[in-house]
């Protein structure tokens, strides 16, 4: 007795089985023209997107966006055409449900992301700031956060320079958008400061004519621009001076050449004009000693500009 009703059991799960199994055929086999048309259609925007984004680099192509903007913009851009079509592939399927799970879905999860990478989202924000602003550029030469280099890179995350001794330096976008940074390569010509000294024999106004006629000579000024020339007060062992003048300068080499041709200018004109550089002359006076009764005196020199 116990065994017929434990096969009427059985038979009876079978049976319910099957129904559900029928069921679920029946709706395969009802909806599976909405799913190859959902395939269809998201395999059409992936594919939209793919040629999207290679339009759209060829248009920026044209324009004198950098390259950072180039590439963000193309994956932002291929990103929403996949979005897209993957909501209007899911509507095709009538799962309006589960794409209104998934928006809330996706909503939590932006929240626990956006808290738990506060420091992270902030970087790629500051990428994209970084990104679309003229005043820094791949290729420019900037001096932030106490380094100095060439922009060889501007990604989401950090902004990544080559220094003059050829290492990399990678800081994070941030701390480039939160501080000021100085950008040699903006404009073509900078000012150039040079300081010196010479003796307190000297006639300062021949001084300043001889050594403004050197620089000019060296360093002929365009149009609207000109030299700078002051004594900045008495030194111990001279009278000195700053002058300044235009140069083309688009990084620190720039500069450094500048300032060494200008000294080699200064120097000569000042050898020919009998000008005289001095430098600090110290003397050490030890007094006398049991030996002898004369005072020793030691002079020592230091060489300086």
């Amino acid at each position: 007795m116990f065994v017929v009703q434990d096969l009427d059991s059985i038979e009876s799960v079978g049976n319910e089985f099957k129904n559900v199994f029928y069921d679920w055929a029946n709706s395969i086999i009802e909806n599976l023209p909405n799913f190859f048309m959902a395939v269809l259609c998201l395999l059409f925007f992936i594919l939209t997107a793919k040629f999207a984004g290679k339009l759209l680099y060829k248009i920026l192509l044209r324009t004198k966006a950098q390259e950072s903007i180039r590439i963000i913009s193309v994956k932002v851009l291929r990103v929403i055409v996949i979005l897209i079509g993957f909501f209007i592939a899911l509507g095709l399927l009538n799962l309006n449900k589960v794409l209104t799970t998934v928006l809330g879905a996706a909503g939590v999860i932006s929240l626990a992301v956006g808290l738990a990478l506060q420091g992270t989202l902030h970087n790629t924000f500051a990428g994209l700031i970084l990104s679309f602003l003229p005043k820094i550029q791949i290729g420019d030469w900037i001096e932030t956060n106490e380094h100095a280099g060439k922009v060889i890179d501007i990604n989401l995350r950090s902004v990544v320079l080559q220094t003059a001794d050829q290492n990399y330096v990678i800081i994070p976008n941030s701390k480039i958008v939160d501080t000021d940074f100085k950008n040699y390569s903006r404009t073509p010509r900078g000012k150039v400061t040079v300081s010196c000294g010479v003796g307190y024999e000297s006639d300062l106004e021949f001084v300043e004519k001889i050594t403004l006629d050197a620089i000019k000579k060296e360093f002929p000024q365009k149009e609207g621009e000109y030299l700078e020339f002051f004594y900045t007060g008495f030194g111990n062992s001279s009278i000195d001076y700053i002058i300044r003048f235009w140069s083309d300068v688009r990084d620190q080499k720039d500069v450094y050449s500048g300032t060494h041709r200008a000294v080699l200018a200064i120097k000569k004109a000042y050898n020919e004009n009998n000008i005289n550089i001095p430098f600090p002359i110290r003397t050490l006076d030890f007094g006398k000693n049991k030996f002898r009764s004369e005072t020793i005196d030691i002079r020592t020199s230091e060489s300086g500009n």
